[in-house]
């Protein structure tokens, strides 16, 4: 089920909290961002040819400033599903822009900063976007987020 509005809102602020509880250095993140999207529910299944999709909430220094809509296909040997939390930071006005003037795609080769137990959580930017993932549940091996696309809408 979609979901949208304040229970969309709600979840995406839980998971920021998870996320900083859990990793208290990624608060700078969010508050030096020029904006952040959360997606706090993304599903991803897989056999040979993978998905994952999700809905999240767009902040603009720090207030909420519309919506985003997750879509991913993938090709290839893949077996398996996870749930997590995705995070695109946006280091710049001019990325954040770009994402609110509707369609945005990450990059083929984009890659995602893993948060779990003992891993590096230096973010790198990429055109002026940074993509940050926690598993739900348990370990997850790295996820492809290369040719992710987004949808933007404003709040009303």
């Amino acid at each position: 089920m979609k979901k949208t509005g304040d229970d969309l809102v709600s979840d995406a602020q839980e998971a920021k909290s998870t996320i900083e509880q859990n990793y208290p250095e990624m608060s700078d993140h969010f508050n030096d961002a020029a904006g952040y999207a959360i997606f706090p529910n993304v599903g991803k299944g897989a056999y040979v040819i993978g998905g994952a999709s999700g809905n999240g909430a767009v902040y603009e220094n720090g207030n909420l400033i519309g919506y985003g809509d997750l879509k991913q296909v993938d090709v290839g040997l893949q077996i398996g599903g996870k749930a997590f939390i995705e995070v695109l930071f946006f280091e710049t006005q001019e990325a954040l822009d770009d994402f609110k003037n509707g369609s945005y795609e990450l990059s083929a080769n984009a890659s995602a900063i893993v948060l779990d137990e003992g891993a590096s959580r230096n973010i790198n930017f990429a055109d002026g976007v940074a993509v940050v993932t926690m598993p739900k549940e348990g370990a997850m091996a790295g996820v492809s987020v290369g040719g992710q696309r987004f949808d933007f809408q404003p709040v009303q």
